[in-house]
Formats: structure tokens, C-alpha cells, sequence
């Protein structure tokens, strides 16, 4: 693209043409799908300077347009689906290139106990504050909102976008892209009346934006002495009693209903904090956040005693989903491979569990990368004849693989050095 020239006046809206070409780079650098139109990146790249010309003069002129974004429906644990809407290249520029003007403008709106998609923020900080409030409070709050992306009220959405966004063009790209159609798997079109498409660029900065008011806001306002930690709709509050807890949610139900919301009826709970101090009698005494189960664990102090604390450990959802994913690369099969081919194939994933769900209580991490080792010694007995059949000889040769490359799988460095 060229640099602004004068000609940019001339159009109803003044965007420069350098916040598209940054917000081409970052789209670029998050790869991603393809949308509608079946355009890649690499297809996208190949005619840069007049795509991106292309998109700056109708962004500017008012006579953009999106397409509609393509659903993809990604499996959850529970055998339901997540639906994920996939925006084109061409979009995710345009959203970015709007992201970047609000981006920073919203930060020093959003509360500091808000902790989803936000820089400098993230799920190991909220999950850390999450089990020092659960020291200090007996009962927890446990939100789950009902398909919150879906249900946001454009209505009340663009009536916060309003507040804080002066620019009209903005303004008019937000709210074409709130009801922007949908192209499900089958190939036939909706145009949705509500909700936040997951998948865009924008949706994370809207759907936070919507919950500062929705929650955060009036929190601070009505309940200023409740902590809470939110991941995007994902929210833990933190109570002194029962009574206190109960009225929190019933307040909290009438709140969201009044922004268009609902509270999962079934996953929706009050908690209580059970340790070696809270002797007290409740139903639930666990509870899930960000890929973690919260509840009674046996911990050693710093003296040696082992005592029962509350706190964080990789729940079971998380660890079957790790499970399913070591189990879909069938290592124990891959005979033809060599153990430097499947510590590539593993280590990423690893690297990346490790670095999450080991920073807290990591024992029922460990465990589970044991089973790792199961399957590299199924692994070695299918590939070599000298060893099938004997499971203690095969431990034996993989425990003299970890001696002559101790760093070559990265669970060996967490479990064994």
C-alpha cells in the first residue's frame, strides 16, 4: 500500500492506510482458515497491495460490506458442539484494523479482575488469584452463562459501543458485523437477531465490553466487596457465607436476565471451600475454572507436614481431552517411526500442558504424562522383535533412552530430572 496521500480526505471516513497494512501483519502472523470465500492467507498474499487497497477504499468510502462468516462446529467433552464463525481474510483485516483504534481505549475502561483476551493478561493469572481469594473466602459462586456468545443483545451491545466510540465508521462496521449472515456446514445462510460471532477478531473485545457492564460494573457498584476473577464468561465470585453466596446469585440471575443473559441452570452452583479447617456440611465442594478443578487436596507445607488445602489441580475434562489427543497420534502403531519422529510429534502439546496445568499442583499432571511412558513402551515392544513380550525389558531400554537423551521427550525433564 501507498503511504496517506491527500486523496484520503476526500473520503467520508478518514482511516489511514497504515492501520490497515498493521492489521494485515497481525492477521498474517495468526495464520487462520479460510472463510467463506475459500481465500487463504497465501492466496490473500499473492495480490497484497490490491486487496488491501481494496479494502481501505470501501472501509473509508462507507461501502464496506462483510461476508458472511462460515460455522464450523467444534466437538466439545460433553458430546455437544461449540459453533466457531470464521470471518474472511479480507474481514479479519478490517476487524483487526478496528481492534487496534479500541484496543488500548478500552483498557483503561475494563476492571483489573477481568483477565480474558486482554494484553498483558491471562487464564494461569486469574486461575492464581482465583486460589488465593478461595484461602482467604469459605463459599464460592460459580457462574456459567448459557451459550453467551450467542444470546448477546446487539441492541444493548452497540448502546456500550456507542458510549465509548465516537467514530462513525466504527460505529457502522460494528454494527454490520453484529448481523453479518452465517453459513452453516450444510451451505444454507441465517442472519442471526443476537449474539457475538465466535471466531472474529473483534468478538472478544465486544463480548468483554458487554460483560464490564452486564457484570463487572454493576458488581463494583452493588457488591463492591465480593472479589470475583472473569475469563471472558467464564466468572468465580468469592463469598463469606452461605447466606451471603445465595443472595449474590439470586441477585446475579435478576442482573443477567435484565441484559438478555441466563445462568446455566444445571452448571450454575454455589461451593463450599471443604479443607482441614471448614468442618461445615454442603453438597458441592468442587468446582471447575479455566481447565482447572478447584477443591480438597493433600499438600505438604514448607516444613514437611502434609495437611488438606483448597486449590487447583488439571481438572478431568481437561485431562480426558489431553488424553484423546495423545491417543489420536497412536504412537504404540507407529512402528515405522523412530523415537526422535514421535518426541517431535509429542513435545509441542506437552510443552504446552506443562507450562499451563503444571503451575499448580501438579501431581495429577505427572500422572497422567506416566501414561506417556505406558504407550512409548507399548511403542518400543511393537517395534522391536528382542522386546516383545517382555514389558520389564522394554522399561529397561526406554530407561536407557532417558540416560543417553535425557532431553529429548519433554515430560522426561519434568518427571524424571
Amino acid at each position: 500500500m501507498k503511504r496517506d496521500d491527500p486523496s484520503t480526505k476526500t473520503k467520508p471516513f478518514e482511516i489511514p492506510k497504515r492501520i490497515i497494512w498493521r492489521s494485515w501483519k497481525r492477521v498474517a502472523a495468526n495464520n487462520g482458515a479460510p472463510g467463506v470465500d475459500k481465500e487463504s492467507i497465501q492466496a490473500f498474499q499473492s495480490r497484497l497491495g490490491g486487496n488491501l487497497y481494496t479494502l481501505w477504499n470501501r472501509m473509508s468510502s462507507g461501502s464496506y460490506y462483510p461476508k458472511p462468516v462460515r460455522q464450523v462446529l467444534i466437538p466439545k467433552g460433553d458430546g455437544t458442539f461449540r459453533p466457531l464463525e470464521i470471518p474472511t481474510v479480507a474481514d479479519r483485516v478490517a476487524q483487526m484494523a478496528v481492534k487496534e483504534v479500541l484496543e488500548t481505549r478500552m483498557e483503561a475502561l475494563f476492571h483489573p479482575w477481568s483477565y480474558g483476551y486482554r494484553p498483558g493478561k491471562n487464564a494461569k493469572q486469574a486461575v492464581a488469584r482465583a486460589r488465593q481469594n478461595c484461602w482467604s473466602f469459605d463459599w464460592v459462586v460459580d457462574l456459567d452463562i448459557l451459550a453467551f456468545f450467542d444470546t448477546i443483545d446487539h441492541g444493548l451491545m452497540m448502546r456500550a459501543i456507542e458510549k465509548h466510540v465516537p467514530e462513525k465508521w466504527i460505529r457502522l462496521y460494528i454494527e454490520r458485523w453484529l448481523k453479518c449472515a452465517v453459513q452453516l456446514a450444510d451451505g444454507t445462510v441465517k442472519s442471526p437477531s443476537c449474539g457475538v460471532p465466535q471466531g472474529g477478531v473483534i468478538s472478544p473485545l465486544l463480548a468483554n465490553l458487554y460483560l464490564h457492564y452486564a457484570f463487572d460494573a454493576w458488581m463494583q457498584r452493588h457488591h463492591r466487596n465480593v472479589p470475583f476473577e472473569r475469563y471472558a464468561d467464564d466468572v468465580v465470585c468469592h463469598c463469606r457465607s452461605k447466606q451471603e453466596a445465595e443472595r449474590l446469585l439470586e441477585a446475579l440471575r435478576k442482573r443477567l436476565a435484565n441484559c438478555r443473559l441466563e445462568l446455566h441452570p444445571d452448571k450454575t452452583r454455589v461451593v463450599y471451600c471443604k479443607d482441614n479447617k471448614r468442618r461445615g456440611e454442603h453438597p458441592t465442594t468442587r468446582f471447575d475454572f479455566l481447565g482447572f478443578s478447584f477443591h480438597a487436596r493433600t499438600v505438604q507445607d514448607k516444613q514437611g507436614n502434609l495437611f488438606t488445602g483448597f486449590g487447583p489441580g488439571v481438572s478431568r475434562k481437561a485431562l480426558k481431552r489431553m488424553n484423546q489427543a495423545i491417543r489420536s497420534l497412536n504412537i504404540n502403531r507407529n512402528i515405522h517411526s523412530k523415537l526422535p519422529d514421535i518426541a517431535a510429534r509429542l513435545n509441542p502439546m506437552v510443552r504446552g500442558w506443562i507450562a499451563y496445568y503444571g503451575a499448580f499442583y501438579p501431581e495429577p499432571l505427572k500422572r497422567f504424562l506416566i501414561r506417556i511412558e505406558l504407550r512409548l513402551g507399548r511403542w518400543a515392544r511393537n517395534k522391536y522383535k528382542r522386546l516383545r513380550g517382555h514389558k520389564r525389558r522394554s522399561w529397561q531400554w526406554l530407561r536407557g533412552c532417558r540416560v543417553s537423551m535425557p532431553h529429548l521427550f519433554v515430560h522426561w525433564d519434568y518427571l524424571f530430572s
